[in-house]
C-alpha cells in the first residue's frame, strides 16, 4: 500500500481524540461530556476504519485487493496483518521519537491512527471470513476485538454476559441498537483509559530516538495481538 493510504489524523480529529483521552482518564469530567467524547472517537474508528474516507481505503477495498494479490483467502489475511503491523510500527516510532516533549501532541494522533488501522485490519479479516461489516452487530464485534481478551470484561461492564465463546456468535446475538451503542462506548473507555499514564511512564525517561524504537516495537506487538485475536473471533462462515 502506498503512503497515500496511511491515515494521518487531521487537527479536528486529534482534538476530538485528546478530549476523549481526557474524559476517559479524568474522574471529575461530567459523565455526559465523557460519553459524547468517547462516542465521537468510536464513530471515527468505524467511519474511517471500516468505511474509508477520502484517500483512505475501506476495509472492503483492502480485503478485495489482498485477495487478488494472494493465492488464498488465508494468505490474504496474513498479508493484511503483516502490512498493518508494519504501519503500526511506523506510527509508534513517530510518537516516541520526540520523547517526552512532543507526547502531548503526538499521543492523541497516534492513538487514533493506531486504532483506525486496527479497525480496518479487523474489518478486512472479518470480510474475508464471510462477515458483513455494514451490519451493526458485526461493526460492534469489530470494536470488541480491539480489546482482545478483555472483551468479556467490557461486556460485563456494559451489563451483558457472554458465558464464554466467540463474541460474534454469543455476545452480539439479537442485541438492539441501543445496546450496541452501550457496548461501543464501553469499548472506547477500555481502549482510552490509562493510555496517557502508560505511555508517559514508558517514554518519559527515554531519550527521543530510543523512544521511537520502543514505540515501534510496542505498537507492532499490540497490532499483532489484535490480528491474532481477530482471526480467532471471526471463523469462516462462507467459502
Amino acid at each position: 500500500m502506498g503512503l497515500i493510504d496511511l491515515f494521518k489524523p487531521q487537527r479536528e480529529q486529534i482534538k476530538e481524540t485528546r478530549s476523549a483521552l481526557e474524559a476517559a482518564n479524568d474522574p471529575d469530567v461530567d459523565e455526559g461530556t465523557a460519553n459524547q467524547a468517547i462516542n465521537r472517537v468510536m464513530d471515527m474508528l468505524l467511519d474511517i476504519g471500516l468505511d474509508g474516507r477520502g484517500p483512505i481505503r475501506s476495509a472492503g477495498q483492502v480485503a478485495s485487493a489482498a485477495k487478488k494479490e494472494q493465492s488464498s483467502r488465508e494468505e490474504a489475511i496474513k498479508a493484511i496483518a503483516r502490512g498493518t503491523m508494519s504501519r503500526g510500527a511506523v506510527g509508534g516510532f513517530v510518537t516516541g521519537v520526540g520523547g517526552f516533549v512532543t507526547l502531548p501532541v503526538a499521543l492523541p494522533a497516534n492513538v487514533l491512527e493506531f486504532y483506525v488501522q486496527a479497525t480496518r485490519m479487523v474489518g478486512a479479516i472479518a470480510i474475508l471470513r464471510g462477515y458483513d461489516v455494514t451490519e451493526p452487530r458485526i461493526r460492534t464485534a469489530v470494536l470488541l476485538t480491539l480489546v482482545g481478551s478483555k472483551s468479556d470484561e467490557v461486556l460485563k461492564k456494559a451489563g451483558m454476559a457472554t458465558g464464554g465463546g466467540r463474541i460474534t456468535s454469543l455476545a452480539l446475538r439479537n442485541l438492539p441498537p441501543a445496546a450496541l451503542m452501550v457496548v461501543n462506548k464501553a469499548v472506547g473507555f477500555r481502549l482510552l483509559r490509562g493510555v496517557g499514564t502508560k505511555v508517559l511512564s514508558r517514554f518519559g525517561r527515554v531519550v527521543p530516538v530510543a523512544g521511537g524504537f520502543m514505540g515501534a516495537g510496542i505498537d507492532a506487538y499490540m497490532m499483532k495481538k489484535i490480528a491474532d485475536h481477530a482471526m480467532k473471533e471471526f471463523p469462516v462462515v462462507t467459502d
